[in-house]
Parts: C-alpha cells; sequence; structure tokens
C-alpha cells in the first residue's frame, strides 16, 4: 500500500511539474509559412520549448503539409493574420513571410501591443523600416529581427572583446555571407518564389546576404552609421537567379575613417558566415558560429579564444527574456534602431549598384 502512495506522490509530482513548465513556455502565433527557418521554430515546438497556438498562412497546400509533418491540430490553422488575432493572443506573432509583408505585421500587431519578430531583414524599403520604428515606439512594443549570427557565441566574445578596447581602434571590419545558392542547397519553392522576387525581397544576395555584414558593423559601431555607401553586384548565374543579383559587395566608410567591407553572395563554394576585425592593436577572426581566433602585432600566429559566453542559444530563449523586461533591446543585434540603419544601408547598396556611384548618407 505505501508502495502504491508513492508511486501516485512521484506520478502527481511529475504532472505537476510539466505543467508548470508548460504554462511558462511563450505562446506564439505564426505570420506566414513560406520562410524555410519556420523549421527552427517548428522544431523547437517539437521539443517543447515553446507553444503554438496559431498559425496564419493562405496557402492551403502549404499549410496542410506543415500541419502532417509536425502532427499539428488543424484548428490552429487561419486564413490570414486579422482572423488569427481574432480568435487568439499570444505572447508574441513570429513571422515568417516575405520581407516586404513585415510592415502588414506590424500594422496587424502593434496597435494590439503583441511584440513581433520577424526573420531577417527588417523590411525591403527604409519607408517600411522606419514604419515599422513609429508603430513600435508609438504603441510602446517591442519589434525584433531574427539574425542567424546573433546567436553565434563567437561574435558575442568578440564584441566583448572589443567593448574592452582589445583590439584598440577599429580601422576595418570584414564580413563574408552566404553559400551556393538558395536553389543549389535546396531551399523549398515555396521559398524561392518569393525569395528571388526583386519586389518581395528587395532583391537578391545583396538583401539575403548584405543584411547580416550591415547588423555586425553597426552594432559594433553602437548603432553609428556609415557616411558613404559604395556598392557593386552581379549575376554570376543569370539562368539560375534571372531576376536578382546573385553578388554583391558593399563598402562602408565611416567618420572616424575606419571602414567596413560586406561580400554577399549565393556564388559561393561552400557555406560561409564569418567575421574579422582589423584594429590597431589587433586582429579578430570569427570563422563560424563556435571559432574566434585573435592576431596581435607581436607575431603572425592566432590564438585561440574560448568562446564559452553566456548568451542565448536561440531566438525564442532571447525574446522570453525581453517579454519579461529583463532584456532591453535597444543596441542589441535584434533591435529596431539597429535594423533601420541596415535597411538604410542596404537601400543605398541598391542605389549605389544601379547608379555607379558612391551614396553620401545624411
Amino acid at each position: 500500500m505505501m508502495k502504491h502512495l508513492i508511486r501516485i506522490t512521484f506520478l502527481l509530482i511529475i504532472l505537476f511539474h510539466q505543467a508548470a513548465l508548460a504554462s511558462e513556455r511563450l505562446k506564439v502565433a505564426v505570420a506566414g509559412l513560406n520562410h524555410d527557418h519556420v523549421f527552427l521554430l517548428l522544431n523547437l515546438y517539437k521539443d517543447k520549448k515553446v507553444d503554438i497556438i496559431g498559425i496564419a498562412e493562405s496557402n492551403k497546400t502549404l499549410s496542410k503539409k506543415i500541419q502532417t509533418q509536425y502532427n499539428l491540430p488543424a484548428a490552429l490553422f487561419h486564413q490570414d493574420l486579422h482572423s488569427l488575432l481574432a480568435h487568439v493572443t499570444p505572447d508574441a506573432v513570429l513571422a515568417y513571410n516575405p520581407t516586404d509583408e513585415h510592415i502588414h505585421v506590424a500594422e496587424a500587431c502593434l496597435p494590439l501591443k503583441i511584440p513581433v519578430m520577424v526573420e531577417k531583414p527588417l523590411a525591403t524599403t527604409l519607408y517600411d523600416a522606419k514604419r515599422i520604428a513609429h508603430l513600435s515606439k508609438q504603441f510602446e512594443t517591442p519589434f525584433l529581427v531574427n539574425y542567424e549570427t546573433t546567436w553565434y557565441k563567437s561574435n558575442q566574445k568578440l564584441k566583448e572583446l572589443v567593448d574592452k578596447g582589445e583590439v584598440g581602434q577599429i580601422t576595418r571590419m570584414l564580413v563574408k555571407d552566404g553559400h551556393e545558392g538558395p536553389k543549389e542547397i535546396g531551399c523549398s519553392d515555396y521559398f524561392l518564389d518569393w525569395l528571388t522576387d526583386p519586389k518581395k525581397n528587395g532583391g537578391g544576395a545583396i538583401m539575403d546576404f548584405g543584411c547580416y555584414g550591415a547588423n555586425l558593423m553597426t552594432w559594433l559601431k553602437n548603432g553609428e552609421k556609415p557616411i558613404s555607401v559604395t556598392a557593386f553586384t552581379q549575376q554570376l548565374k543569370p539562368k539560375v537567379y534571372p531576376k536578382v543579383d546573385d553578388n554583391a559587395t558593399i563598402i562602408l566608410n565611416y567618420r572616424d575613417g575606419s571602414t567596413g567591407i560586406i561580400q554577399a553572395s549565393w556564388a559561393w563554394p561552400y557555406s560561409v558566415k564569418d567575421l574579422q576585425i582589423f584594429g590597431t592593436k589587433a586582429q579578430l577572426y570569427a570563422k563560424n558560429d563556435k571559432e574566434l581566433l585573435k592576431y596581435t602585432q607581436q607575431n603572425g600566429l592566432p590564438t585561440d579564444i574560448p568562446t564559452t559566453i553566456p548568451y542565448f542559444e536561440h531566438h525564442i530563449a532571447y525574446l522570453e527574456q525581453v517579454l519579461k523586461h529583463k532584456i532591453i533591446p535597444e543596441n542589441d543585434l535584434g533591435s529596431i534602431h539597429n535594423n533601420v540603419v541596415v535597411v538604410e544601408i542596404l537601400e543605398a547598396a541598391k542605389r549605389s549598384a544601379t547608379a555607379g556611384k558612391t551614396i553620401v548618407l545624411n
């Protein structure tokens, strides 16, 4: 009898613990499913690290595919975001839709004081970016941008060392971002349809991967924007990507004489997301998400820098802390200020590439 009571008590403890964990999980709604980064969220849902309480997607074929693949209840799915928000009130909305539709998500959610996180970049135009920023400020509601490179411990450690003055004054920043191409690496047709559309994505590689460098450089410069932008774009694979660029180089010049060079491409022979900082004392090289090397003036041999810095593993863990007011994302990589500057840089880069001249920023 006693053993039976112990088993029942133990079972109840487990059930109460599971219920407590479930109540603590972030309850999110999803705006769109045609961005392949949505699978990161769906896998977190599968691992019981987040609750999805509603999905807005107009493509019924895509909805059915995701519903079946992740064993989701049919009741979660709605035709559009307005219909979804009439039925549920999430802790936040996460958008996985074309970049030019981020403004519509902002206009639907922010007046209701529902926080939003979108996939990078913030918007396709500076007009939309400023409009989103205005709505976020007006309704005192966070609007954040998710970049894969935000969660790289190598980048976070690099920034820590820069802020401590270990590289001296930054003289040059170099970022390489890209891969063999979205079609070549197997992106879904749903994703490719808008990713390679000059209106919906705002461009090709210049937007898709140029935003990473602009984001990191604006962060390293503590929100300062460059004084000028010069850019060149190419179509190295015009038969594969006939409507947009697939290769871009963006050069940023800053008031203190430092330079930023962004190399964005859908034509790398491999996948790359790295960051190099050159300073008056040292060079730092974040090779990938974990490896960080330091070069000094004393010798040409690199030193491995440990990157066991405490930081968030993914965007949901970060978002939870923002919504609990434990983090103020004022100058973070996902902040609205940083990302308005990013869009201003990208818009100037597209103008520069088209006109064949340097664009001076106000």
